[in-house]
């Protein structure tokens, strides 16, 4: 399972963090987006859907690969 995340959709809401602290971040810079694990280890899958689901922007992708 892959992580993709959109940085021009991003507002930095930071729902995704909030949901999914373990594959997602917040950058200093401007509180954008920042995917932690773009290929999403095992027993995270649930929590990248989840962060990916909690984002306003649609800015978040999650893909089987």
């Amino acid at each position: 399972m892959k992580v993709r995340a959109d940085e021009n959709r991003c507002q930095g809401h930071g729902l995704c963090n909030m949901t999914a602290p373990d594959v997602f971040d917040l950058s200093d810079e401007d509180g954008h987006v920042v995917v932690r694990t773009p290929d999403v280890p095992p027993g995270l899958e649930d929590d990248a859907v989840r962060g990916a689901e909690a984002c306003p922007e649609l800015a978040l992708s999650v893909t089987d690969e």
